[in-house]
């Protein structure tokens, strides 16, 4: 069966802000030592197991440009452009259409386009399963993470454990971001996983899933499907997006449906949420900082600096996140990093869309 992938980069990555705007939003941004963007190496890390023609990109309108332009090799007609934002399963609807015209059925791999993975080849190798699993039946499979450490900003995926060694497992639900107590319990347990985000399944599945849970969605994609290579596709793109709900995947099918499966990744993962990231996708040096760009410190700890330009020189600072910019510099605790979303509020209802 065909297998094609579907990147979701349509978001704004407002916790990167001041370097992730909304001309040029964090999966556009290179933050990583190899100078590869990310939706560059989400592409790259799919390409052993989805030929280059079979892999999409759902994306802002606006964004289309930064697409063709960074991904030279990807065929125009597979960047997909969503005339609004309205979450994650119009993103999956939308795509599973095109998919239905193009193929009939397929292995559709549904993956955001703002991660890191440092093990390529085992990432590849789970894909790869759960591609399997998916068309084995009607699967719904979700690759999740084994928890390193007990994190609170993530959902999780409680699975059952009914076969000693096997590599697939039933899932029991999804659970929301957990408080710290809670976090250490699902870790000691073993049987929790991080929600990646990242989902498998057939296009007929998941069509059958939306025609289930999410009816008024699954009307819209059929009238895209009905309506694909007539001068009609547009408006009825355009129509879906309008009329459709905002809703995740996560809450409008898969909390929901049955035979849901997940396959634990261990292939070193980051979803690269805020600054904090950069200390964990890339080498810091003997004191805990971690910089990049023109960068003079003296007696610092625990820091990241990001120098665009400009030098930064820091002394006698600890566990600060500093980002300049040319028209902006961002000093943030590290322990509120999460809260850079605050500023990019606060600019938004004052009108500097300038800054934005």
């Amino acid at each position: 069966m065909k297998r094609a992938a579907i990147i979701m980069a349509g978001g704004k990555g407002e916790r990167f802000w001041p370097k992730s705007r909304a001309g040029s939003p964090k999966q556009f941004l290179s933050l990583t030592g190899d100078g590869k963007t990310m939706i560059q190496l989400t592409v790259e890390r799919l390409l052993p197991v989805v030929d280059i023609e079979d892999i999409y990109v759902v994306t802002n309108r606006a964004y289309r440009p930064l697409v063709a332009r960074q991904l030279p090799g990807l065929p125009a007609g597979n960047i997909l452009c969503e005339p609004r934002a309205k979450n994650t399963a119009p993103c999956v609807a939308y795509a599973a259409a095109v998919l239905a015209a193009r193929y009939g059925d397929a292995v559709m791999c549904v993956l955001p386009s703002d991660h890191i993975v440092q093990n390529k080849p085992l990432f590849a190798d789970t894909l790869e399963l759960a591609a399997e699993t998916a068309q084995a039946g009607d699967n719904l499979v979700t690759i999740g993470i084994t928890p390193t450490y007990p994190e609170t900003g993530y959902g999780y995926i409680k699975f059952l454990r009914r076969t000693a060694g096997a590599a697939v497992y039933p899932v029991d639900r999804f659970v929301e971001k957990p408080d710290a107590d809670t976090a250490r319990a699902y870790l000691d347990a073993g049987c929790y996983l991080w929600n990646s985000g990242m989902f498998v399944w057939k296009v007929s599945t998941i069509q059958k899933n939306l025609a289930a849970f999410l009816p008024e969605l699954a009307a819209g994609a059929a009238r895209i499907t009905a309506a694909w290579g007539t001068g009609g596709c547009e408006a009825a793109v355009e129509r879906m997006f309008e009329e459709c709900a905002s809703v995740s995947i996560d809450y409008g099918i898969m909390e929901k449906a049955r035979n849901i499966f997940t396959i634990p990744g261990s292939f070193g993962w980051d979803d690269v949420g805020s600054w904090l990231s950069l200390e964990r996708i890339n080498r810091t040096d003997a004191k805990g900082n971690f910089a990049k760009g023109d960068v003079v410190e003296t007696g610092t700890e625990n820091c990241i600096f990001v120098a665009d330009g400009r030098l930064i020189a820091a002394v006698g600072v600890e566990n600060l996140v500093v980002v300049d910019t040319p028209d902006v510099t961002l000093v943030c605790s590290k322990d509120n990093t999460q809260d850079v979303k605050k500023i990019v509020e606060k600019l938004r209802a004052a009108g500097r869309t300038q800054y934005l």
